[in-house]
Order: structure tokens, then C-alpha cells, then sequence
């Protein structure tokens, strides 16, 4: 609904229409069926990865704990977005609510920039696996993967949150259609009629610490990594070590590579708009390939699975 003010005549909006792939038409059903099926399984896939980590003593070390955050902020990230698109390509109700898209901007902004020191986080413990490995058991102790999880979490939280108090004081009184699936920033730092030059120095700069830092210690830490592989005078010693870490590097390379080429791509100024495609890639598909990718390069994901597969099997027959 949108609320008249008397006097000015302002237009106060409170509700958004997300445009999503309007230009599909004909093709909506298929699309609906095929991120249905990619929802369905990136949450089984996210569930069965931290069930895993949970029931087996093998999995019980820093790794696969970073690995369980990590599925577990998937499935929270996939639910704050796939559900309301969906849902629009099912009913056609492409609307939002004001305070529906703000909380669908606030869980965005706040599990990518969590899941961007995650990733370093996990970088962190491969380059000490690696690099120190006589000191890793005694560095990588229980009390700091702890502290490294939480600080992640509570780091992001509180930024974005900072952030999204900054974007409810927005005042939106003309046009309300985002040219996206999903409520993002920059669209409705563009639909606000409010001054928004203190949101786009704090947007900028928010971006910059929420992804910058953790990006370069992730470099940092491969670079090490390499360096350290490459040093090693076996093939069979740098095959062993490279494995360590070659799931993790293809899940950093999925996440940076998409989120790069969508923030640096030019914007279309023509009707279709190529950084939504793009944002698929960063938003629907990681969460979907990870546990994939950590499964099928992990001897001991894939054994904990046969074991859990194998006592199911003897409980139900």
C-alpha cells in the first residue's frame, strides 16, 4: 500500500516490487523448478554436512568445525533468499514489504560478510596445518577456533547492523521497483528520496571492511601455502599437502571470482541486466556447491558418510 501525506502530497512507500527475471516469461515454471531442486538439496546437503561433523570423532577438529559454521550459514543465507523468489515466480507476487526487504538486505549483508571471514578464517587454519604443521595442534586449540567462529559472526552482525540502521532511516516516496531478485543496496540507495550521501561513504566503506581485509588474508595465507607446497621435494609430499586445502581454494575461487565480476561489471543501462545473473552465481550457487565440493575431495567426509549410512542401514533392517 502506499500512504498519502497531506500538504507536499509526499508518496510514502511501503512495500517494493522485485522485478526478479521478468524477461524470462514463458520459462518462470522451469526456473521455479530448477532453484526449487537446488534449494531442496543446498539445505540436505548443508544439513548432512554439519549432522556429519556432529556424530563422528574424526570430524571433531578445527576444519571441519569452521566447515560446520560455514554449512550452517549456507542454509540460513539460501532461506533469506531463495523462499521469497519462489515464491514470486510461482504466484507472480513479485511485492515486498518495506520492513521485509530491510530484513532481507540486513541477513544479506550480514551472512555474505561472515561468510567472507569464514573463508579466511579456514585459510588461516590451512596455512598453519600446512606451513607449521608441529605447531598446529597447540596454535588451532579448541578455545581459538572458538573465538575465530564467534568473532566472524559477531564482527558482521554488528557491522552490518550498523549499516541497516543507517538504510530504515531512508525515506522512499517515488518509484518502487527493484530491477533484482532479491533486495539489495545499491537499487534502493537509488529509490530513496532522502540524502543519501552519508549511506553511500558508509556503504562504501562497509563493503570495503567487510570484504577487503579478509580477501587479502586469504591471498596472504596461499601464497604461503604455495610457497611452502612448491618447497616440498616429493610429488607425492605436495600432492598430500595441496589436497588439504584444493576444496577449500575451489570454494574461495567460486565465492571471490562471482562476487568480483558482479561488483566490478559495468552497469547495464540497457532493459536486461546482466548483474543479476552474475548474483546468482555469488548467492545460489555457492551454498549449493560447497558442501558438494567438500564432500567428494574428502576421504574422511566420505568415510563419516558410509559410516552414517551404514549404521541407518542397520537400525531400519
Amino acid at each position: 500500500m502506499r500512504k498519502a501525506v497531506q500538504g507536499n502530497r509526499t508518496v510514502t512507500i511501503s512495500y517494493f516490487l522485485l522485478l526478479g527475471f521478468g524477461e524470462l516469461h514463458g520459462l518462470q515454471i522451469i526456473v521455479f523448478l530448477v532453484l526449487l531442486a537446488v534449494y531442496i538439496l543446498t539445505m540436505m546437503a548443508n544439513f548432512l554436512t554439519v549432522l556429519l561433523i556432529l556424530t563422528d570423532l574424526h570430524l571433531h577438529t578445527a576444519m571441519y568445525f569452521f566447515l560446520g559454521n560455514l554449512s550452517c550459514l549456507e542454509m540460513i543465507y539460501s532461506s533469506a533468499i531463495l523462499p521469497k523468489m519462489l515464491a514470486s515466480l510461482l504466484t507472480g507476487d513479485k511485492s515486498i514489504s518495506l520492513k521485509g526487504c530491510m530484513t532481507q538486505l540486513y541477513f544479506f549483508g550480514f551472512l555474505a560478510s561472515t561468510e567472507c571471514y569464514l573463508l579466511s578464517v579456514m585459510s588461516y587454519d590451512r596455512f598453519l596445518a600446512i606451513c607449521r604443521p608441529l605447531h598446529y595442534t597447540a596454535s588451532m586449540n579448541s578455545r581459538l577456533c572458538i573465538q575465530l567462529a564467534a568473532g566472524s559472526w559477531i564482527s558482521s552482525m554488528a557491522l552490518t547492523s550498523i549499516y541497516s540502521v543507517l538504510m530504515l532511516r531512508l525515506s522512499f516516496c517515488g518509484p518502487n521497483e527493484i530491477d533484482h531478485f532479491f533486495c539489495e543496496s545499491l537499487p534502493l540507495i537509488r529509490l530513496s528520496c532522502s540524502d543519501t550521501t552519508l549511506v553511500k561513504y558508509v556503504s562504501v566503506f562497509m563493503a570495503f571492511i567487510l570484504t577487503f581485509p579478509p580477501f587479502i588474508l586469504t591471498v596472504i595465507s596461499y601464497i604461503y601455502i604455495s610457497n611452502t607446497v612448491l618447497r616440498i621435494p616429493s610429488s607425492t609430499g605436495r600432492q598430500k599437502a595441496f589436497s588439504t586445502c584444493s576444496s577449500h581454494l575451489i570454494v574461495v575461487s567460486l565465492f571471490y571470482g562471482t562476487l568480483i565480476i558482479t561488483y566490478l561489471m559495468p552497469e547495464s543501462k540497457g532493459k536486461k541486466n546482466p548483474s543479476k545473473i552474475f548474483s546468482v552465481l555469488y548467492t545460489v550457487l555457492p551454498p549449493f556447491f560447497n558442501p558438494l565440493i567438500y564432500s567428494l575431495r574428502n576421504t574422511d567426509v566420505k568415510k563419516a558418510l558410509k559410516k552414517l549410512l551404514h549404521r541407518l542401514w542397520k537400525d531400519l533392517f
